[in-house]
């Protein structure tokens, strides 16, 4: 039995691979006869669709090693455009400046919402948009002030390296402030299990992240869900992108294009996103 390792920022995950799989469909083929090492890095909302397209990829092909760290957006486009990586993902849309600087070329292969969660202890469930300015700013700090339990509100936010702090400092906060007193957690898991172990914490996630462990926040009245932002009833929402400098060739094109075809799109969907079409 194969050992397939993906590297994250601080915890090295190793999955070991079940022996048997469901039988692949044609859009794996492309992968037959090839082999060497592919290196892709960046956005953490990324994180479950590269597994799962890795661990699909090298089951059909053990020549192929696919290692995948995160460490968010300006890194995976850092990273590919000193080459250090073959793909820098990001949850954000490279800036002319860095498109320039490294010849990137920019792949979109999903829609994402960003949405506010909650411990699914906490009663308040629902907020304005002004609301949750107000508390990312520190203006209003307790819970009570919301209709919640007299407890001072903890805020948790991502470092400036996040494109999903990116979208939500953007269309969520209006680019307003955030409180110098908010926790900083590394990626859209770190920020689920803060949050999740704290009744009276505040924070946002990639909606795809969204589960029994967190509860969403509704914004004016709505609930950030896959179905929400796929009608653009749900306005904080993002392009996912996969990098590369300059075109693509060889594995990373393939690993590409693999996102693009049926079984990429079923995996995109099954974690939560919205292929593009």
């Amino acid at each position: 039995m194969r050992r397939i390792t993906f590297i994250q920022p601080v915890l090295i995950v190793s999955i070991l691979l079940a022996a048997c799989l469901p039988a692949f469909s044609g859009s794996l083929d492309s992968f037959q006869g090839e082999k060497g090492e592919l290196k892709i890095s960046g956005g953490t909302a990324h994180i479950p669709v590269m597994k799962e397209a890795a661990r699909r990829i090298m089951m059909a092909n053990p020549e192929i090693q696919i290692s995948i760290a995160g460490g968010g957006s300006g890194v995976g486009i850092k990273q590919v455009g000193e080459g250090l990586v073959d793909i820098g993902n990001s949850g954000r849309k490279a800036t002319d400046e860095e498109i320039g600087r490294y010849q990137l070329k920019l792949f979109q292969w999903a829609i994402d919402g960003v949405g506010p969660v909650v411990n699914p202890e906490n009663p308040v469930k629902a907020l304005t948009k002004d609301q949750m300015k107000d508390i990312f700013a520190g203006k209003v700090n307790n819970w009570k002030m919301l209709g919640g339990e007299d407890r001072e509100i903890n805020i948790y936010t991502r470092d400036e390296a996040s494109g999903t702090r990116a979208v939500f400092w953007k269309k969520g906060l209006d680019k307003g402030a955030i409180t110098s007193f908010a926790h900083v957690v590394v990626s859209n898991g770190a920020m689920k299990s803060a949050i999740a172990q704290d009744p009276y914490g505040i924070g946002y996630v990639s909606v795809g992240h969204i589960d029994t462990t967190v509860a969403p926040v509704a914004l004016d009245g709505v609930v950030p869900t896959i179905e929400t932002v796929q009608d653009g009833a749900y306005k904080i929402a993002r392009g996912l992108y996969s990098n590369t400098r300059g075109e693509p060739v060889g594995l990373t094109k393939k690993f590409i294009d693999f996102l693009y075809s049926p079984d990429g799109k079923k995996i995109i969907e099954s974690k939560g996103f919205i292929p593009v079409r």
